[in-house]
This record gives structure tokens, C-alpha cells and sequence, in this order.
């Protein structure tokens, strides 16, 4: 796994070199017709430490751009939007009783949920590691 660490004004941050990436904070790994979904290093650490997690329904139908989950933490309330359109297939219940797991992992076991893709051509519109670093510098 590649990664790309930048340093912020206040903090050091990455993303990694084979994900996707939505203006959003959001990152997408693509496994054939899935989507793995998870925040990026810079989303966790802008919300501190996450608290909570309410995490969508296995069988539910997004759309592009849809809330689709709502990330408590000692900071803030934030949306999490689907990435791409689709049926959620899996999700991380690991959060409910491990919400750090955000934190200390946000692309590896800190994952949200998958799902499958109806439009893969909506990854068109997704960020390249590079553009999304370029994107949270301006900041």
C-alpha cells in the first residue's frame, strides 16, 4: 500500500495511493462491482474522537451524494454520503460497540460499509489521492 502524507498548519495527515476519494472526506476502495466506504485520516481527525456511529441498514438502496450515515464525536455531529449509487451490502457493526476503531484505523478496520455498485461509471467523479490532498490543502 502506498501512502502520501502531507503536513498541515496544525497536524500531519495521508491518504492512500490505490483508494478513491470524494470532496466530502469520504474514501472508496473499489473491489470488482463493490465499494468499500470509510472516512479519510483528515476527516477523523478534524472530528477528534468519534463517539458514536449510526450505521445504515444492510439492503438499503443510495444514491450518489445520499447521507447515508450520521458520526457522532466529542467535536461534532457529521455526515457520511455514499459515494457512488447502489444497495448497502455489508457494514461495519464492529463501531457500534468500537467507535475509535474511526480513529485509530480509519482505512483499515475503521471501514463503514460496502457497497454494491448499480453506476460505476459515477467513480468517474471521485477525487485521485493527489486531487483530494489538493483539495484539504486549500482549507
Amino acid at each position: 500500500m502506498g501512502k502520501i502524507e502531507i503536513a498541515l498548519r496544525t497536524f500531519k495527515t495521508y491518504v492512500l495511493e490505490e483508494l478513491l476519494y470524494t470532496e466530502s472526506d469520504e474514501w472508496v476502495r473499489v473491489e470488482s462491482n463493490r465499494a468499500v466506504v470509510g472516512i479519510t485520516d483528515y476527516a477523523q481527525r478534524m472530528l477528534k474522537d468519534v463517539v458514536g456511529v449510526d450505521l445504515p441498514k444492510v439492503g438499503k438502496r443510495v444514491s450518489r451524494k445520499e447521507p447515508v450515515i450520521t458520526l457522532e464525536s466529542i467535536k461534532a455531529t457529521a455526515e457520511v454520503y455514499a459515494p457512488v449509487s447502489g444497495t448497502i451490502m455489508a457494514v461495519n457493526e464492529r463501531l457500534m460497540g468500537e467507535p475509535e476503531l474511526l480513529n485509530r484505523d480509519p482505512y483499515g478496520e475503521g471501514w463503514l460499509f460496502v457497497i454494491s455498485m448499480e453506476r460505476p461509471e459515477e467513480l468517474r467523479e471521485l477525487l485521485t489521492p493527489q486531487a483530494y490532498l489538493a483539495k484539504i490543502q486549500r482549507k
